[in-house]
């Protein structure tokens, strides 16, 4: 009998890929349109076009900025478009949608952006567990990206894995 150890993980050919390095870094800030409405709830055009003018965009510079509305109020749709007019210069990214949906969508687009020719016919292990909360839709996502091309993909831990897919 040998005393030699053999990791069966690193011989087992298996790839983990771990989404928590694409989650995004980039800093997102969120820019309410219920601060400029009439009593938080009428938008009035000549008022709200000054109140643009008058902002300092220059705070949204090189950050992703999520353009919300937190009131219950009907916004027409191009004061959206105005907002985007000011922030398209300074912000690096606009985003519809409050800071999480701004986080998903970054997320979703950095795991469309990962080359799948580096996963043809390899053994995928989709990490599992990690210090960021990675949301289901990421897992969605990634499993989409990976089935066309994957001779497996799994879930878990390359020493505990549950089965998703296997090509046939």
């Amino acid at each position: 009998m040998s005393d030699e150890i053999i990791n069966k993980v690193a011989a087992s050919g298996l790839i983990t890929l771990d989404l928590e390095e694409y989650y995004p870094k980039d800093e997102i800030a969120v820019f309410d349109l219920k601060p400029h409405l009439f009593m938080g709830m009428i938008l009035k055009e000549k008022d709200f076009r000054t109140a643009m003018q008058q902002l300092d965009w220059t705070v949204y510079g090189d950050k992703v900025v999520a353009v919300t509305c937190s009131a219950e109020a009907i916004i027409p749709m191009w004061a959206y478009m105005l907002v985007a007019t000011y922030l398209q210069p300074v912000a690096k990214d606009i985003i519809f949608g409050n800071e999480q949906t701004a986080r998903q969508q970054l997320f979703v687009r950095n795991i469309e952006a990962i080359p799948a020719d580096q996963y043809i016919d390899q053994r995928v292990v989709v990490k599992g567990c990690g210090d960021v909360p990675i949301g289901e839709f990421a897992y969605l996502e990634i499993t989409k990206k990976l089935r066309p091309v994957a001779k497996s993909i799994m879930y878990g831990e390359p020493c505990s894995t549950v089965p998703i897919f296997k090509k046939k």
